[in-house]
């Protein structure tokens, strides 16, 4: 058997389901939140901000996007904290709170509320940007209260 076969039914182990898939679109913002920036992007033909990081404006098509350092800061839209999640690495972090939050630039993104408890959140806290690393090549976008 060659050292890269594995035995009879042994399955290879399941990808870390927190760990992004980097496309060369995505690249960029996932070097940029290893070095402590939130990126988003406009739109030079309609001028829309958006995010996820993406080579086309999802309101417009248009193809002339850049990137551009947002200020970190926005309002908590929605959450949900997370009693119950069975996959790796999310078991070990509960409870946990998802989030949805508008950033002051107008788009919204999907995070993970930090450093609070989740009795003491409320919609329409503002919130500010952090970063918590994931492995040594990606760290996670997460955001706290102001």
């Amino acid at each position: 058997m060659a050292d890269t076969e594995k035995p009879a039914g042994v399955r290879p182990a399941k990808p870390r389901a927190d760990i992004p898939t980097v496309e060369a679109a995505t690249t960029p913002y996932w070097d940029a939140a290893a070095q402590g920036t939130l990126l988003v992007a406009r739109c030079g033909d309609c001028g829309k901000v958006h995010h996820y990081p993406r080579p086309f404006c999802p309101f417009c098509w248009g193809e002339n996007v850049t990137s551009f350092e947002a200020s970190g800061r926005g309002t908590l839209y929605t959450y949900s904290t997370v009693y119950m999640n069975d996959l790796h690495p999310f078991k070990e972090r509960l409870p946990y709170v998802a989030a949805i939050v508008e950033l002051d630039e107008g788009p919204r993104l999907m995070t993970n509320m930090e450093d609070c408890e989740p009795a003491d959140l409320e919609v329409g806290v503002r919130v500010t940007v952090g970063f918590r690393p994931i492995t040594d090549e990606f760290t996670a976008t997460i955001f706290r209260p102001a």
